[in-house]
Order: structure tokens, then sequence, then C-alpha cells
């Protein structure tokens, strides 16, 4: 009962409506609270997309092509409207804008926290996708930098699993389904001192980059 994006059914109309409130209040929360657009991204079940491609290249992690994006700074009012036109749409964030992302495995990343943490350096949000990924918020140029700043550090030959994302990405953002693995979570959480002006990647790159070699 209840049709959502592509033919994905919700099993309780009951169910379905708090959901749709819990998503309006946490897409009004990255807009207006923490200052990043959000677009409506398609969701996966059982391995098929919900935009209907057969052989969709990103099952349940890429934006709607018909649907247009929350600006950023948008309230409740206008976040929860936009949203309900979209229902079980999963919540994108734009990367290359007011972010950048460095994406490494799981268990690094989750190191690497403790460690930049005792350091007491400043960190942005830091998500992890039930694909076993820790995405580092950073700010934005990180992608395009990324050669350099593994040259400068003396990492640039190593292999590393370690990645940029910028302009042009997106990621699921929690506590939306990626892909049908399972939500997102945060790893740590925005707050206001740095969600809207996270760190330089080079900040965090040395340790990122020396646990990553070393896992």
């Amino acid at each position: 009962m209840g049709f959502t994006i592509g033919g994905i059914r919700e099993m309780r109309s009951g169910s379905r409506r708090r959901g749709r409130s819990a998503e309006c209040t946490a897409v009004a929360e990255y807009t207006g609270l923490w200052g990043w657009a959000v677009v409506p991204g398609a969701r996966a079940s059982a391995g098929l997309c919900s935009c209907g491609a057969a052989e969709c290249a990103a099952p349940g992690a890429h934006p709607l092509d018909f649907a247009d994006k929350v600006p950023a700074g948008a309230p409740l009012g206008i976040a929860a409207d936009a949203w309900a036109e979209v229902p079980g749409a999963a919540m994108l964030l734009p990367v290359g804008r007011t972010f950048d992302i460095l994406d490494v495995a799981e268990a690094a990343g989750r190191r690497a926290l403790v460690r930049l943490e005792r350091m007491g350096l400043p960190l942005g949000p830091v998500a992890v996708t039930p694909a076993g990924r820790a995405q580092f918020f950073v700010a934005p140029g990180a992608a395009a930098e990324l050669p350099e700043l593994l040259y400068r550090l003396g990492w640039d030959d190593a292999d590393l699993d370690l990645r940029a994302l910028g302009p042009g990405c997106h990621i699921t953002a929690p506590p939306s389904d990626l892909g049908g693995l399972g939500p997102v979570r945060w790893l740590r959480p925005p707050v206001p001192d740095t969600a809207g002006t996270p760190p330089q990647a080079r900040l965090l790159l040395g340790t990122l980059a020396y646990i990553c070699h070393r896992l």
C-alpha cells in the first residue's frame, strides 16, 4: 500500500507517515541548521534501483533526474513541502560546494578519528556507510588538491585505500539507506563550529594516509 519511487512499497501507512515526518525533519536540519543542500535520491531493493533502469550503474546511490534539490537554508516548511513531492527518496548531499570528502575503509577511519581527536585537531563530520567506508568532511578543493597533498606528505607512491570526492559527486546522508545495504550513520555528527567550515584536508591527510598504509 502506498507508492514510493519506482514502485518500492511501504508496509503500513502509519509507518509511512512517521518515516516521512522524520525525513522532512532531517532534510530541514541539513538545509536550515547545517547549511547543506539536499538532493532527492534513488533507493534500491533486492538489487534493483528505483530509477527503473535495468542496468543502473549506481543502484540506490544517485540523484533522481526529475527531482529538484532542496536548497541550503531552506526552513522546515519549505523542506517538508519539497520532500512531500518525492516520497521514499533517499537524502543525498552534493559534494564540492561546502565540503569535499576523504573516503577510507571504515576500520582505518575509526582508528584515524581516535588519533586525530587525541591530537586536538579540528574535525568536521564523519559518516560511515554500510559498505564499510568512512567519509571525512573536509574543506572544498580537497579532491583537486589530493595528488599534490599526497606528494608533499611523501605518500604519492604508496598504495593507499584513500580517495577524495569533489564536485559532481553525491554522498548518502544519514539515516538514508545506501543501495539497499542499510542506513548510513554518523561516526562524528555535525556540530555548529565545523559543519559549515570543515577543516582543510592537509590537517587530516597525514594521519589518514599513515593508518591506511598500516592496515
